[in-house]
């Protein structure tokens, strides 16, 4: 329960149609496995009591009052269990048969729940033998317990209040309207369907797709519990292919006859603050709705959820490359649209081998070819100085060559030194005066170039430099149009290496890959033997841990001490506690003091959900205290 994450299980045990005593005792077995690791939630499949595949049995005596008794040996195997446990039975109520989910915990029936949509069509004739859900919230005894009884029920966790859940039962989710939908408006987080959902050919991906697309239209955690191995095969075939989702992601799937419980982590907090982000979702309105109150013993949850190191980055090769084409689409459409509205002649930028300026020539390169022009119209200006290598010189002499473009080499050493002279700084005095200087004096070659040709300065520098404010304030922090101002560097990598593993000239493939296996550096201090001296990430800090900072504290608003806790779990064996610690407060410390560079960033295109622009998702003051966020970790 520690920063919102609730263990949830759906689990679904074999069964005998129709042998309620066997049934009950593999869910009591599935009740043992969940609360020995811990789980809050526990979601079984649609009928799972009897088996969904009873058909006119449910018309007899013997069979309800073998669910009723089933579920009472249910009640008691949850006494003592901190656990939460959902278990689908038919209820008879009021001369009428209702397909139910029954909701309890620690031996108490919170509430029963009965299925809405029955489905009538095709291989399904549920109406033959239930009644659909009724208005209202009535009253039902089972097993000697007076419960609420209707679909408008909300269990709220007393300790976590971010902890609501919902329930709706299998068809209710396949129709145009679902329950969910007015759980999630009334303040349901979780939404837990239990489903008796037959296979046939190419369902399950609608199925995976159509429960990612609820959890991400609610905001909420989803859990489908579907029926598996013993229901009868007369008909039908079940695979028990239970799912959980959270906000449009699947975290886990038990596969389709593995006879597997799906089970994971959810985040019932990063819901929360993501529906405090979205003005558009609505204020929980509970009326109409009874609240029925939960507590858990308060305990730290171990996670298992997979937790990636590079949260920007598709894990899925495939998933991967289409991301990296979309994103250079994006940035490619947004260039082509400012240089069409500001009829540029050119578009100019500063080309030193490095990752950044390498994607941006990329860009400029896809946004001449839409525009119809050449890449002659790409002025590419390398500005060798002090710090310059012979590898990265030439890697940039090379990039202009392949692409096309215009290479204009303008070595700024004498007008640096000039500099120096003119304002009185020792040149061997290799201080901050030193560094900026030379990204102040290509800057103004970048703009005195662009007036020259009619162009525009194409910015290069990426969302990781902004965020830690690794930009010479109206040096290489200035532009025109910035194309990689929302681009993370470790996403950079893989937009060059996409084009490196694309392209069809042998040559240009290859210094792409140089350029990858080049340490990014400024390059503003004298090489060492030749070799680059100055390594970024010796200095600021490892951008694989400064981009899974700047994700988690920026698109999701979590507390440093929860970011770490991820962060342990996403660098075990790459980072320790101590280092991850050291690192996360050097990115605060930097992101609050260096928020005055990004309140007056040039344009650039969004392209994924974290973007620090000062007219678009960031708007921070830029003497915004950083204490309260730095005590958290020096409490650690």
């Amino acid at each position: 329960m520690k920063d919102g994450f609730i263990r949830a299980v759906c689990a679904a045990p074999s069964l005998r149609v129709a042998d309620c005593r066997y049934n009950v005792s593999q869910m009591i077995e599935a009740i043992k496995a969940a609360a020995k690791s811990k789980a809050k939630l526990l979601v079984f499949p649609e009928l799972s009591v009897t088996g969904y595949t009873c058909g006119d049995l449910f018309g007899q005596k013997v069979l309800l009052d073998g669910a009723e008794e089933g579920l009472s040996r249910l009640l008691k195997a949850s006494v003592g269990l901190d656990l939460i446990i959902l278990a689908g039975l038919p209820v008879p109520s009021g001369g009428k048969l209702y397909n139910c989910a029954a909701v309890f915990q620690n031996g108490v029936l919170l509430g029963v729940i009965p299925k809405s949509n029955l489905p009538a069509y095709g291989e399904f004739y549920e109406r033959r033998n239930f009644t659909p859900a009724f208005e209202g919230i009535r009253e039902v005894v089972l097993c000697g317990q007076a419960a609420p009884f209707g679909t408008n029920l909300l269990f709220s966790c007393s300790e976590l209040p971010d902890f609501v859940l919902a329930v709706e039962i299998c068809e209710d989710l396949w129709v145009p309207a679902p329950p969910s939908v007015r759980h999630a408006s009334a303040g349901a987080t979780v939404i837990a369907n239990l489903s008796a959902s037959d296979e046939i050919v190419g369902k399950p991906a609608y199925r995976r797709s159509l429960i990612a697309g609820q959890s991400a239209r609610l905001l909420c955690g989803y859990l489908y519990a579907d029926a598996g191995r013993g229901e009868s095969t007369t008909d039908m075939v079940f695979s028990g292919n239970s799912l959980i989702a959270e906000n449009g992601a699947i975290l886990a799937e038990a596969p389709i006859f593995s006879g597997e419980a799906a089970s994971t982590e959810l985040d019932v907090a990063r819901l929360a603050a993501e529906r405090r982000r979205m003005t558009t979702f609505p204020a929980a309105c509970t009326d109409g709705y009874r609240v029925i109150s939960f507590s858990f013993t308060p305990a730290e949850t171990e996670l298992t959820r997979t937790v990636p190191a590079r949260p920007f980055v598709p894990r899925d090769e495939q998933e991967r490359a289409d991301r990296c084409e979309e994103i250079l689409s994006i940035q490619a459409n947004g260039l082509r649209k400012r240089l069409e509205h500001s009829r540029a002649k050119t578009a100019v930028l500063g080309l030193s081998g490095g990752l950044d300026s390498t994607l941006a020539l990329l860009v400029c390169a896809r946004a001449m070819s839409l525009l119809g022009r050449p890449a002659s119209d790409i002025v590419a200006l390398t500005m060798p100085c002090f710090g310059t290598t012979a590898r990265t010189k030439g890697n940039a002499e090379h990039l202009a060559e392949r692409i096309g473009a215009t290479l204009r080499i303008i070595d700024i050493a004498a007008a640096v030194k000039q500099h120096f002279q003119d304002i009185g700084h020792n040149p061997d005095e290799f201080n901050v005066v030193f560094e900026n200087s030379q990204a102040r004096e290509r800057t103004q070659l970048l703009m005195d170039v662009a007036n020259q040709t009619g162009g525009l300065v194409i910015g290069t520098g990426d969302l990781s430099e902004l965020a830690l404010g690794w930009a010479t304030y109206n040096g290489d922090h200035m532009s025109m149009y910035g194309v990689n101002a929302s681009i993370p560097k470790t996403l950079i990598r893989h937009l060059v290496s996409y084009e490196a593993d694309r392209t069809a000239d042998a040559d240009l493939a290859a210094v792409l890959r140089d350029v990858l296996d080049t340490p990014v550096s400024p390059e503003l201090l004298p090489p060492k033997d030749g070799e680059i001296s100055q390594k970024t990430e010796g200095l600021v800090g490892p951008y694989d841990l400064h981009d899974f900072f700047l994700y988690y504290a920026v698109r999701w608003g979590f507390s440093p001490a929860k970011i770490l806790r991820l962060a342990e779990r996403a660098f075990a064996g790459d980072f320790d506690r101590e280092t991850i610690l050291h690192w996360m407060k050097i990115f605060y410390r930097r992101f609050f003091s260096q928020q005055f560079k990004r309140s007056c960033l040039p344009d650039g295109p969004k392209v994924g959900s974290v973007t620090l622009s000062p007219r678009g998702d960031w708007r921070m003051p830029s003497d915004a205290a950083s204490g309260l966020w730095l005590s958290e970790l020096e409490n650690l």
